[in-house]
């Protein structure tokens, strides 16, 4: 049985609050995200791959946005079925020399646990349309960078 749409919609909210504040600088960093995830959740990154677990979640959200600081992933749009909850964001680059910003589709799929908490994230974008952003525009990353492992956990089943 599906929880109640309130409450879902309440949890989603306050996310996508925390999210705002930390694409305008108000929020340090994005491992405050973990408050919203279960000690066994699977999240699932494009780039970094299957992270499991809360402390590694926490430890995933400290390093992979590391020197992305000047990047934002305002949100589009929420769909909610059930448990399933779908986000459409869009991920923006820094400028480049012409001043145009790279712009990428995102989406994530979340499941909804309870208790105002997720316990699965799969992020989808893109990485081939990032990389030639990222050349076109010449960024460079910004001090403490991490790059993603070499080769990544692509399982992406849920829990």
């Amino acid at each position: 049985m599906p929880h109640a749409r309130a409450e879902i919609e309440s949890t989603l909210d306050r996310y996508q609050d925390l999210r705002r504040r930390i694409d305008a600088g108000e929020e340090k960093g994005w491992v405050g995200i973990a408050d919203f995830f279960t000690d066994d959740c699977v999240y699932i990154d494009p780039a970094w791959g299957r992270v499991e677990g809360i402390e590694e979640l926490r430890g995933f959200l400290d390093e992979s946005m590391r020197g992305l600081e000047d990047w934002t992933f305002p949100v589009e749009f929420i769909a909610i079925e059930g448990d399933q909850v779908v986000i459409k964001w869009t991920q923006v680059t820094p400028p480049g020399p012409d001043g145009v910003r790279g712009r990428q589709s995102g989406y994530s799929t979340l499941l909804y646990a309870g208790d105002g908490k997720f316990s699965y994230e799969e992020d989808l974008l893109n990485m081939a349309h990032v990389n030639e952003d990222l050349r076109a525009s010449g960024w460079r990353p910004q001090p403490g960078f991490v790059m993603p492992p070499a080769t990544p956990n692509r399982d992406w089943s849920r829990p």
